[in-house]
């Protein structure tokens, strides 16, 4: 059993070989990634059942909606709108007040929801005396709001990433879109997850086809972790 003054004796070396050893003793659980895999299946052939809809039911919007339309509930469907964007800025807010890690999520649907009422602004304005108006407030303020709660969110998550791989000895800032979702998919360590080269991760020879671990590279990590002064 190390105390705290020997862990700050070591140096950071073998702190983060340490670190690689115990996140390496977790074990999986494999009913739960039974469930998980069920789910996911699921998910995936929802999802392209509703991607082949919505592109039909598009296409076929395209062809059969009239130029023009006289809409009944304009004031409800605009203000119900912007209630539903003030909701989400007063959720962001709080959340970052708060250092909460929804704030990821809030800045999301933020960005989405600036990108849908420039849209429609600028879309359903088309043809009248208030598309310039329309036009200057979404390049002016709503997509500027959208792309820097973006890139908030982005930026949120590449340091809880960092953070995460830094935890289980590994340094740097992985790429979001090279990072695998971390689930019961798999044993949960980053060290497995993420890919063998790039974004300053060394690389990992011990690692074979599978991405199963050698059984010498095993009790290498273990003998480090009880060789620790």
């Amino acid at each position: 059993m190390f105390d705290e003054i020997q862990l700050r004796s070591i140096s950071a070396d073998e702190l983060a070989r340490l670190q690689r050893a115990l996140a390496s003793l977790g074990t999986g659980n494999q009913r739960a990634a039974t469930r998980y895999e069920r789910r996911r299946t699921f998910v995936l052939a929802a999802t392209m059942v509703c991607c082949v809809g919505l592109a039909a039911w598009t296409g076929l919007l395209a062809v059969t909606l009239p130029h023009y339309y006289r809409a009944g509930g304009w004031r409800g469907a605009w203000v119900g709108f912007d209630i539903a964007l003030l909701a989400t800025f007063a959720a962001t807010g709080w959340a970052a007040w708060r250092r909460r890690q929804v704030l990821i999520i809030c800045l999301v649907v933020l960005a989405t929801l600036l990108c849908c009422d420039a849209w429609f602004d600028v879309v359903l304005d088309t043809h009248t005396s208030g598309f310039e108006v329309s036009l200057l407030s979404a390049l002016v303020i709503e997509l500027p709001l959208a792309l820097l709660a973006a890139t908030g969110a982005r930026r949120l998550l590449r340091l809880t990433m960092g953070i995460i791989s830094r935890r289980d000895g590994y340094p740097g800032h992985p790429p979001l879109w090279q990072i695998p979702l971390l689930g019961m998919g798999s044993d949960g360590h980053l060290r497995d997850l993420l890919p063998q080269r790039g974004y300053g991760l060394a690389a990992r020879p011990w690692l074979g086809q599978d991405g199963q671990r050698s059984r010498s590279r095993h009790h290498e990590e273990h003998g480090a972790a009880s060789g620790v002064k």
